[in-house]
């Protein structure tokens, strides 16, 4: 048997590492994102930051707000940096994810963008509620507990 070509396209662009500490993760799901073509551009250069991001439902249209992606210099046409960006999902997800801010009072975090096997850009999209003080104190005493136990594993003391 032949081995298969393991190129794949798969490359990441933008993480939003805060926001497992700053939230409590439900679910997410993968959305398509409408761009221009200085943007795409300047993220296969890799210039984009989505920490400060999020996503909202607004007149029946997923939007992301906020994300930074930074202007393509060769471009002739440029684009805003920090310009409200629509983002694809079906109706189904849609109407799910209008469940979720509405009526449960539930935050739409943005949490990695990147661009898929197929060289598309893609940016998944996580439903959460934010954690308080003590939450935040929990997760992190239990992962440094994971952390100390997997040392005293290793070394067997």
């Amino acid at each position: 048997m032949a081995k298969k070509n393991e190129k794949t396209n798969y490359k990441v662009v933008a993480e939003n590492r805060r926001a497992r500490y700053d939230f409590a993760i439900e679910d997410d799901i993968e959305a398509g994102i409408i761009l221009m073509g200085s943007e795409v551009k300047s993220l296969r250069v890799g210039q984009s930051n989505i920490a400060d991001s999020y996503a909202s439902v607004d007149d029946g249209e997923l939007w992301l707000t906020n994300a930074y992606i930074a202007p393509y210099e060769r471009a002739m046409f440029s684009h805003e940096e920090r310009r409200k960006r629509k983002l694809l999902v079906s109706r189904k997800e849609l109407s799910r994810l209008w469940n979720a801010t509405k009526r449960e009072g539930m935050t739409l975090v943005p949490l990695v963008m990147y661009f898929n096997d197929r060289g598309l850009v893609k940016l998944k999209i996580a439903t959460a509620k934010g954690k308080k003080n003590h939450d935040k104190r929990a997760t992190e005493a239990a992962r440094d507990w994971g952390r100390q136990k997997q040392r005293l594993l290793r070394h067997g003391e």
